[in-house]
């Protein structure tokens, strides 16, 4: 085994240097400072700043050529949405995911799907998630969650500019109302667009835009796929990165939903900061080259499971 993850590794340092379309600091910078904006608001459900946020994605997939799962790019649906202490309910809110795909080039491995997510949406102007009394002012969400869905985006065009290697098939999902209590994903896991038991991994990307000095990424449910710790270790060390890596500890973003319904997840970060659900957390605290580092890491795991045999299977964690 170890001498197989070796070829591996190898292999996707040749993917990570000569791909035809490359993850850059000026467009994840671009897509972050766009998503984080004024005019966004904080991307809250139910607002046009976030069906406006919905418009730019769908665009950018449809750029890089990637599919629709069914006639639309968007999984609508209803959102309840979190109050302060002893407000009354608000409206349920319309919102989406936003979903496609890349199908796979061997005839039996493209039935099964590899998962890349990550959620868009945000706090808006403040409320009960977030850590400061604010109310009426924008919660900008750079890194939580902007630097994933900018990750997800750039991602996803290197993938479609080397989609002839895949054997596996890849689906991309933005999801939304992630703050309200992870709606859009476990919407999905409900109302699967293909069946969960095809579904081999969610990889899922939620704050990976402040890589520290030490280069620590961090991830929790390595262990629910096979040699998952080891491969994920190996592979961020190859790269200069210094992975913290959990068997378990599953975590708190999307891929819970995934995990709870029985499916091998990894959920990937770059580390909390005092910034978290405030105002504060804004683009120019981005650490764009670090963000690009940890791109290029999730890519080349990504294309290891989705251009390979490797064997998937789910090992529940404690």
């Amino acid at each position: 085994m170890k001498k197989t993850l070796l070829i591996l590794l190898l292999n996707l340092i040749c993917f990570s240097t000569f791909s035809q379309a490359e993850i850059t600091e000026n467009e994840i910078k671009d897509h972050i400072v766009f998503l984080a904006s004024e005019k966004n608001a904080g991307r809250y459900p139910g607002t046009k700043a976030n069906r406006d946020v919905v418009k730019y994605i769908i665009k950018d997939f449809k750029k890089q050529g990637l599919l629709p799962l069914e006639k639309s790019y968007q999984q609508k649906f209803k959102a309840r949405l979190r109050v302060d202490q002893g407000e009354p309910e608000k409206r349920l809110a319309k919102t989406s995911n936003v979903v496609a795909y890349l199908e796979g080039n061997d005839p039996v491995l493209k039935n099964e799907y590899i998962i890349l997510g990550a959620h868009y949406d945000h706090l808006g102007m403040g409320g009960p998630s977030s850590k400061s009394d604010q109310r009426n002012t924008v919660y900008y969400g750079a890194d939580d969650n902007a630097s994933g869905t900018a990750a997800l985006i750039e991602i996803a065009e290197k993938v479609a500019a080397n989609k002839h290697d895949l054997k596996r098939s890849v689906i991309f999902i933005a999801f939304g109302a992630e703050e309200q209590g992870l709606l859009g994903s476990q919407y999905f896991v409900d109302n699967p667009l293909v069946p969960l038991s095809q579904i081999k991994l969610m990889i899922n990307m939620d704050m990976v835009g402040r890589l520290n000095e030490a280069n620590h990424v961090y991830m929790n449910g390595a262990g629910t796929f096979p040699n998952g710790v080891e491969f994920m270790q190996n592979l961020g060390d190859s790269l200069n990165l210094t992975p913290v890596v959990h068997a378990g500890s599953v975590g708190g973003s999307d891929h819970v939903s995934f995990y709870k319904a029985g499916l091998s997840v990894l959920g990937i970060h770059t580390g909390a900061h005092p910034q978290y659900h405030l105002p504060e957390d804004i683009a120019d605290l981005i650490n764009f080259p670090g963000q690009k580092k940890v791109s290029d890491y999730i890519y080349a795991a990504l294309m290891a499971f989705a251009t390979t045999d490797y064997k998937m299977e789910f090992i529940p964690q404690d």
